[in-house]
């Protein structure tokens, strides 16, 4: 049965939110904890590797997350995070393994289960959801064109891959220095074909002080 590994990162400094987010209250507990928990609950994830602005901050949360094996500080840029957190994974040639926003509290083991599945079968997989609203392209104030929105998507995490394609893609990035914003981008630079799946409207990632009281209104319900 192929392994599952998480690395969950957590390494932001919160700047436009006002402080390090994935520590804010959320319903009485701290934001992180909740998106850890829907990694501990699903069943086919068998480790958690944590990526925190300092390693000495993952205490608390290994107390409350047994499925996590390490804790590690994060780097500059997010493939630096990713790639500390991927050096400390247990997986091996056949895993798969997950990469997951910290800020992101309400993924679903849906969504989760989705991810492994395609990734297991493809090599990496992400989920996503349809954008809704006209997009355009502008530039110095003015429109360029409006895009085909039936074929533009919003990109959410978990975003998952064999241990190899993600080994192959954050080696590449160390090597040419990339700047990307997630690991799809730099799957899709070492030739991966990236699999898509259904993603969730909910999944949103907690950015603003208004996406907090969002999540909050959720769980909530």
């Amino acid at each position: 049965m192929t392994g599952v590994s998480a690395i969950i990162v957590a390494a932001g400094l919160g700047r436009r939110f006002g402080s390090a987010k994935q520590f804010a209250a959320l319903k009485g507990r701290p934001l992180l904890d909740w998106t850890l928990d829907a990694f501990e609950a699903h069943p086919q994830v068998g480790e958690i590797v944590l990526v925190l602005p300092d390693e000495k901050a993952g205490a608390p949360f290994i107390e409350r997350h047994p499925k996590i094996t390490a804790v590690v500080r994060g780097g500059r840029r997010r493939q630096d995070s990713v790639r500390r957190g991927f050096a400390r994974v247990r997986a091996g040639a056949g895993d798969v393994v997950l990469v997951h926003d910290g800020v992101r509290p309400l993924v679903s083991r849906e969504v989760i289960s989705r991810v492994i599945r395609e990734a297991a079968r493809r090599g990496a997989a992400i989920p996503v959801v349809p954008v809704e609203d006209t997009i355009k392209e502008v530039a110095r104030g003015k429109v360029l064109r409006t895009l085909d929105r039936a074929n533009l998507f919003r990109v959410q995490t978990p975003q998952g891959f064999s241990y190899a394609v993600l080994d192959r893609a954050l080696r590449r990035a160390r090597l040419e220095r990339l700047a990307v914003t997630d690991e799809a981008a730099l799957a899709e630079r070492v030739g991966a074909e990236v699999r898509v799946v259904e993603g969730d409207p909910w999944n949103i990632k907690v950015t603003t002080p208004a996406d907090l009281k969002l999540a909050e209104a959720f769980l909530g319900a």
